[in-house]
């Protein structure tokens, strides 16, 4: 007892900032930085996953929101469009905020912040009927905040990790901020099955969670000096390509598995209505969190096998499947609206089979395009003219945040055009059919777009620093670089010296 609190009261007063961070320096990666950066992502995991929580919590809600309520079908689907739209948004100022204030700073505010429309969702759950559709969607706009904790969590980590291990690190903090959607999916299965008239009981175990988050975040997360986010690098990534193309690749991986998050209990609850289920929301309850939970535990191996073969490959390999796995639902669906619109047995299965499968794919798929993305920036800083390598390390870092904020808002865009895509199929259809073509559709473009921009060829990084190292006779020197190779396609080597900074665009062409 003693030792856990002389532990928690070195932590309260020690400094929490730290200066002059080099993951790249591997002396000094083994010799402890290693444990700092693990102890931080440790952290950062818990704050995003209690966040990535509270922004799915409609869409545990809407199980519980029967007609007393007097929520529509269609309006919940826009409330949780609403959720993820406001938490997709704010992953562009999220961004920035590390860099700003801190990260260790601004994931204890991130985590306190987060009380308010869990307080908010409790009061709404308590009094049915008492307030409109108004209310949820302000509500619902709220837990949109959960949702910026993604980029300011996921730049944070990426200034932490050196870029051998970028894809596993950042992985596996996605993927333990995606598992807050399974994890509250699975705490509302257990609320239905015990206590189907008390949702609060949801909000109540969050706002405990939000104060543990808020507190180990405190304690044991730092700052860093050097954080490079900016808001001009946000402007000077947006006049690359590559810019564009992964959000397009990032609206088809994450965009999909938070689009489908919110909306797949709510199209399994349809389903089970239509095949003539009893207690259908306790039944989409018990089957909506497996997709969740295997895409969360699948984006750090897809992170870390792009580590080892390359993002573009593995991405690509995703799509061709994702196009395949939505077939199965194109298929399924026109058999059930052949059939009068009657839901079958066999096409239940088949659209929990399909559904899964995307789940789990858009999972390895998420973690592969973030792979991407610093590679991309290590490789156009090695032809920035006039620049040491300690400023073309800034430089990609710089550049590596601004794109994970901006791929992340748009990968969440993608997860409300899902939600209102299906709302418009079911108006017109009624059923999810003409979504399940949208989808394939879209899969098959991205998988044309990541085959020829990064399946085809190998971009070649180096790892730089030029921070000040202490030589053995006591001078100061500066270390050089070592370069190694990034797969990501199989193609020519595109090591060309050039002086422009936008040759990366033309060789990968």
């Amino acid at each position: 007892m003693a030792s856990a609190f002389s532990d928690l009261k070195k932590n309260l007063t020690r400094d929490h900032t730290i200066t002059d961070w080099d993951p790249e320096d591997r002396e000094a990666w083994d010799a402890g930085n290693d444990k700092i950066a693990k102890r931080n992502l440790i952290w950062s995991v818990i704050c995003e996953h209690v966040g990535f929580s509270v922004w799915s919590l409609f869409s545990v809600m809407t199980l519980f929101m029967g007609a007393e309520y007097g929520i529509s079908a269609d309006q919940k689907f826009v409330i949780a469009a609403t959720a993820t739209f406001v938490g997709s948004c704010l992953r562009i100022p999220y961004t920035q905020a590390t860099a700003r204030f801190g990260g260790r700073n601004w994931a204890i505010f991130s985590a306190v912040v987060l009380l308010i429309p869990t307080g908010l969702t409790m009061m709404l759950m308590m009094n049915p009927g008492e307030f409109g559709f108004g209310w949820f969607l302000a509500v619902a706009a709220i837990t949109g905040f959960g949702g910026g904790n993604f980029a300011s969590s996921m730049t944070n980590i990426n200034a932490f990790y050196p870029q051998r291990l970028k894809g596993w690190a950042l992985g596996l903090n996605a993927g333990g901020g995606n598992i807050g959607v399974p994890a509250v999916q699975l705490i509302g299965l257990l609320v239905i099955w015990l206590a189907a008239d008390s949702p609060e009981i949801v909000c109540a175990v969050y706002l405990f969670a939000l104060a543990i988050a808020g507190v180990g975040a405190a304690l044991y997360m730092d700052n860093l000096d050097h954080q490079t986010s900016s808001g001009k690098a946000m402007l000077d990534c947006l006049r690359h390509r590559d810019t564009w193309l992964i959000c397009l690749l990032y609206v088809g991986t994450f965009g999909s598995f938070i689009g489908f998050g919110f909306a797949f209990s709510q199209v399994l609850n349809l389903s089970f209505t239509s095949a003539g289920v009893g207690k259908p929301a306790l039944a989409a309850a018990q089957i909506a969190w497996i997709g969740p939970l295997l895409g969360s535990l699948a984006r750090p191996y897809g992170g870390k096998l792009a580590d080892r073969i390359g993002g573009g490959k593995v991405t690509l390999y995703c799509f061709i499947a994702m196009i395949f796995s939505s077939a199965i639902l194109v298929v399924a669906g026109t058999i059930a609206d052949n059939n009068g619109k009657v839901i079958t047995g066999g096409v239940l299965a088949a659209f929990i089979t399909g559904f899964i499968l995307l789940f789990l794919i858009s999972g390895i798929a998420n973690g592969s395009v973030y792979k991407i993305i610093p590679t991309i920036w290590e490789h156009k800083a090695q032809f920035l003219p006039g620049m040491t390598s300690l400023a073309k390390t800034k430089w990609s870092r710089s550049m590596s945040g601004a794109l994970i904020g901006i791929a992340g808002a748009a990968g969440g865009l993608g997860g409300v055009g899902i939600n209102l895509v299906l709302r418009a199929s079911y108006q017109s259809n009624k059923s999810a059919t003409l979504a399940f073509w949208v989808f394939m559709s879209f899969y098959v473009l991205a998988a044309v777009v990541t085959w020829w921009f990064y399946a085809r060829r190998q971009i070649v990084v180096g790892e730089t620093t030029d921070l000040p190292v202490v030589a053995a006779d006591g001078k100061t020197e500066q270390s050089g670089m070592t370069e190694e190779t990034v797969t990501t396609g199989q193609a020519e080597d595109v090591t060309t010296s050039t002086t422009d900074p936008g040759a990366t665009d033309k060789a990968l062409a």
